[in-house]
């Protein structure tokens, strides 16, 4: 018995499917960018407050700490440190763990020197924060 060796095809690379897979990946990556783009490209543009809901509580009895634009802190109109200011927070927790705390913010404030203050309220148990704008004088 005699085998015949020579084909009459030779061995060829599908081309229909290595077609789809590169188009599919071509799609993969174009969709991957422009998602990535818009992401990138969200503008952020935050509200300011025009008025305010009045509340049960009277103002006096509110706890109000002002940042300057150097971060400087000031509880009520006084200059204050970090540690008195800890120390504040803890007196007021004491007596009154409801208490509400109003943080006043010049629009050029550091972020850090806010955020210090929003911790040491949390620390203390104080959740009743409510954020304010100092308008910068123009």
């Amino acid at each position: 018995m005699q085998i015949n060796f020579d084909e009459d095809e030779g061995i060829e690379v599908q081309m229909a499917p290595l077609i789809d897979c590169v188009f599919l990946l071509l799609i993969f990556f174009l969709v991957a960018t422009t998602l990535k783009k818009i992401e990138k490209e969200l503008p952020l543009e935050l509200p300011e407050a025009v008025t305010t809901a009045a509340r049960e509580v009277p103002k006096s009895d509110i706890l109000t700490v002002s940042i300057d634009d150097r971060g400087q802190l000031y509880f009520g109109k006084d200059p204050i440190t970090n540690s008195i200011l800890h120390s504040r927070f803890r007196e007021a927790a004491a007596e009154n763990p409801l208490q509400p705390v109003r943080i006043n913010a010049s629009r050029s404030a550091p972020w850090y020197a806010v955020m210090q203050v929003l911790e040491l309220a949390k620390f203390e148990g104080l959740n009743d924060v409510r954020p304010g704008i100092q308008p910068d004088p123009s």
